[in-house]
């Protein structure tokens, strides 16, 4: 029988800037995405770590991040 004692996962989220015409602000609202997925994360007691956060030349924001999977025990993966 096998068992799960740590586990982690290693994701690439990009936060896309949205049709210009329907924001007045298309900038701020990627961030406001951001933040509030930070929030969301916080809230459900998700650990994680941000590894790199990167804003590209049309506002848009790409994230590498590293979190907790389900509610297994991260280990160390959050240390790296």
């Amino acid at each position: 029988m096998k068992r799960i004692k740590q586990a982690c996962l290693l994701q690439t989220i990009h936060f896309q800037v949205r049709d210009a015409a329907l924001s007045n602000d298309p900038a701020g609202d990627v961030r406001t995405e951001l933040e509030n997925y930070k929030a969301q994360l916080k809230r459900s007691g998700t650990q994680y770590r941000i590894v790199s956060e990167e804003v590209q030349p049309d506002q848009s924001i790409i994230i590498r991040i590293r979190k907790q999977y389900n509610s297994y025990d991260t280990g160390n993966y959050l240390d790296e």
